[in-house]
C-alpha cells in the first residue's frame, strides 16, 4: 500500500497493483463450448517447463509461453490481443478477487469477535466459545454455527474499489483502499457492473 493525495489536498490509502501484460490464449463460443469466454495467460515462464498441449497452443498463436491460465467470462477478445492496465480508466469503479492472507486454526475471539468470558471468582472459560446448542430438542448444532476453525486462505471480493491513477508505461494501477492477499499474490480485477 502507499499514500496519495488528491488535487484539492486530501490524502487517501492506495494499493499498488502491478498488472502484468495478459495475452489472450483462446475464445470461447457458445456454439463450440457451450458459453463465452477467454483464456488469458500471464507469467512469464521458460517454454521447457510448459506442458506439450499448452506448449502447441502457444506456438499455433505465436504468444509467449505463459505460466498461468484463467478464463474471464463476459469478456471479448481475439487471440493474440493483449490486455494490459489501460484497459481501466481513472475514477470508475473496480470489483477485486484474491485469495486472502491464511491465518491457520484460530479461536472464536479472534476468527468471529466473540466477547471473552468471565477472568475472575476461579473461572476457567476465559477465550472458551461457551454453550453453542440447545437442550433435548433439537439435541443438535445448526449448520453455520460460528465456532474456532481455519481463518483466511479463502477467495474474498472486495467490491466498488475506485481506481485513483493508471500508469500504463509502469503497468500499474493504483486503487483506493486494501486488496485481499499477502504481497506479490494473483489477483483478479474486473470493472463493476460486469
Amino acid at each position: 500500500m502507499a499514500q496519495a493525495f488528491h488535487e484539492d489536498g486530501t490524502f487517501i490509502s492506495v494499493t499498488v497493483i502491478e498488472v502484468e501484460p495478459n495475452f489472450v490464449t483462446a475464445v470461447r463460443t457458445v456454439e463450440k463450448d457451450g458459453y463465452d469466454a477467454v483464456q488469458v495467460g500471464f507469467g512469464a515462464v521458460s517454454g521447457r517447463k510448459v506442458n506439450k498441449p499448452h506448449a502447441g497452443q502457444f506456438e499455433k498463436h505465436e504468444i509467449p509461453p505463459r505460466r498461468h491460465l484463467k478464463e474471464l467470462r463476459g469478456v471479448s477478445g481475439e487471440v493474440g490481443q493483449t490486455i494490459a492496465a489501460g484497459a481501466f480508466n481513472e475514477g470508475e469503479k473496480v470489483h477485486i478477487t484474491a485469495v486472502s492472507k491464511g491465518k491457520g486454526f484460530q479461536g472464536s475471539i479472534k476468527r468471529h469477535g466473540f466477547h471473552r468470558g468471565p477472568v475472575t471468582h476461579g473461572s476457567h472459560n476465559i477465550r472458551q466459545p461457551g454453550s453453542v446448542g440447545a437442550s433435548a430438542d433439537p439435541a443438535r448444532i445448526f449448520p453455520g454455527q460460528r465456532m474456532p476453525g481455519q481463518m483466511g486462505n479463502k477467495n474474498v471480493t472486495v467490491r466498488n474499489l475506485r481506481v485513483v491513477a493508471v500508469d500504463p508505461e509502469k503497468n500499474e494501477l493504483w486503487v483506493r483502499g486494501g486488496v485481499p492477499g499477502p504481497k506479490g499474490s494473483m489477483v483478479k480485477i474486473r470493472k463493476a457492473g460486469e
